[in-house]
């Protein structure tokens, strides 16, 4: 199919033509939360997902409209969309427009994967927008972060729809251990986002774009800037404070664009006709809720509600290891309708259908991996079910200790992952992340970098250990301790 770069003008005339069809944006009212203690996660975007990797800032094509089609399609998808986040305002900032023509152009088989996925979830997201007194299009954010995937995980160990770090997650008070990740639970997180999005719009003045930046970069640095660039911003009024310290050059390139990503993201789902997509919807997330026992297998669950080990793991993706966590009984989703005769479908299942684990009692120097072959596991795949097992310095086991050797079916069902420390230590406390650096080009100097990542030349220089200005191409320089905020 002939492809060619649909101008933009065109695009801002079927949608300002019926720009007077449009509700105006409402400031909406906030509901009172507790502050969460942390810094925002860090986002996947759209676009470095699309290639595998960061998208160059090169004229993207998009498929050639026809101009009565497209006339008409204005007439169609544009005269009754409404946004409630401002969204026309800045149609033709440069940003926008670019995200504009990829996300319907290079990435368009993307951005429809995740449009179509994220219907499944967008009525529960809404509402739960609406309840706490936010803009329903903060919807969108999800779009951007994961597409709507409550099992994506970032380079920088960012987990789930909403994107968030262990840390800034348990903060806001979702679980996330050895055997819980609530991040990747699409109700819980988004639970979790909606709050922490209200009280960055609450530390912001009211400014919904200026608290997405927030969310993606980090309060802090939002708050920095700022305050840095006061004079060059006192005239900016309203939703224009964000653009204005983007154009200052203090914003990371990802947190620049994230407000444009949201904007674009926005505009093409609310009028799919004129960037010529079409959006098949999938049924909405629903379910029933039931009690079960602490360490309940999955595919007990399963059993019970007369469906599959994967229909439960997808209604309940927060359960890392194929059963519900030990300690206490637990609140599962099976399938709609299975609520009804589920109670008494699960007393009438055998036993060791019902049972996790098998307990082994260690002896002195005894080994792990006689224990697992002897029931026909790895030593990895037992040692999984025992973090805290107990070693002597020549690395054998201490006697006294039980072991859990799970079941074939537990295993089965458990979620695959490389590095569990990248999840949760197994101690609740939040893997490291590394500092955040910068490769020195030529021509670069001290000054202009610091400026770039909110620094002054004496913080840079003190993060490196450099004792004079001097820096050679090449260089790598660290620009944040801890990484990302």
């Amino acid at each position: 199919m002939t492809r060619t770069l649909v101008p933009l003008a065109a695009l801002v005339c079927g949608l300002t033509a019926c720009s007077s069809a449009l509700r105006p944006v409402q400031t909406m009212p906030r509901a009172d939360t507790p502050p969460p203690a942390a810094a925002g996660p860090v986002a996947r975007t759209l676009a470095a997902e699309a290639e595998g990797g960061e998208w160059a800032e090169a004229e993207l094509d998009v498929p050639t409209l026809d101009a009565e089609a497209a006339a008409a399609d204005a007439a169609a998808d544009v005269a009754t969309p409404a946004w409630d986040i401002e969204v026309l305002p800045y149609l033709t900032e440069d940003r926008v427009a670019f995200y504009l023509d990829l996300y319907s152009g290079r990435a368009r088989e993307a951005t429809v994967a995740r449009l179509r996925r994220g219907t499944r979830y967008e009525p529960m997201i809404r509402a739960k927008l609406r309840a706490a007194g936010l803009p329903e299009d903060l919807y969108y954010l999800a779009l951007v972060e994961s597409g709507y995937d409550p099992n994506a995980y970032s380079r920088a160990a960012a987990v789930g729809m909403w994107q968030f770090m262990a840390a800034t997650a348990r903060a806001v008070g979702l679980r996330v251990d050895w055997w819980v990740d609530e991040r990747r639970d699409p109700v819980r997180s988004t639970d979790a986002a909606v709050r922490y999005l209200d009280d960055l719009r609450d530390e912001f003045d009211g400014s919904l774009y200026l608290a997405a930046a927030a969310y993606n970069g980090g309060s802090g640095r939002v708050s920095r800037g700022l305050a840095q660039f006061a004079a060059a911003l006192d005239e900016a009024e309203g939703e224009d404070r964000f653009f204005a310290l983007a154009e200052t050059g203090y914003l990371r390139d990802e947190t620049r664009d994230y407000v444009p990503q949201l904007i674009a993201a926005a505009l093409i789902a609310k009028s799919p006709g004129i960037y010529g997509i079409d959006v098949d919807t999938l049924p909405p997330f629903a379910y029933d809720s039931v009690r079960v026992p602490a360490a309940t297998p999955l595919a007990a669950i399963a059993a019970a509600s007369d469906t599959t080990v994967g229909a439960v793991r997808d209604l309940n993706p927060q359960y890392l290891r194929g059963i519900t966590p030990p300690g206490d009984a637990e609140t599962v989703r099976v399938p709609v309708g299975a609520g009804a005769t589920f109670a008494d479908r699960f007393a009438a299942l055998p036993a060791e259908v019902r049972t996790a684990f098998t307990r082994v009692t260690t002896r002195d120097n005894g080994r792990l991996s006689a224990i697992a072959r002897a029931h026909g596991f790895t030593e990895a795949q037992v040692a999984v079910y025992n973090p805290g097992i107990r070693r002597n310095r020549r690395g054998l086991l201490v006697g006294g200790q039980e072991v859990l050797v799970p079941s074939r079916a537990v295993v089965g069902a458990a979620l695959d992952l490389d590095d569990p420390g990248l999840e949760a230590s197994t101690g609740g406390a939040p893997r490291a992340a590394k500092p955040r650096t910068y490769r020195v080009k030529k021509g670069d100097a001290l000054e202009p970098i610091a400026h770039r990542y909110g620094l002054t030349v004496r913080e840079l220089r003190a993060l490196n250990g450099l004792t004079s200005d001097l820096i050679h191409p090449g260089q790598l320089l660290v620009v944040e301790e801890g990484g990302r905020r």
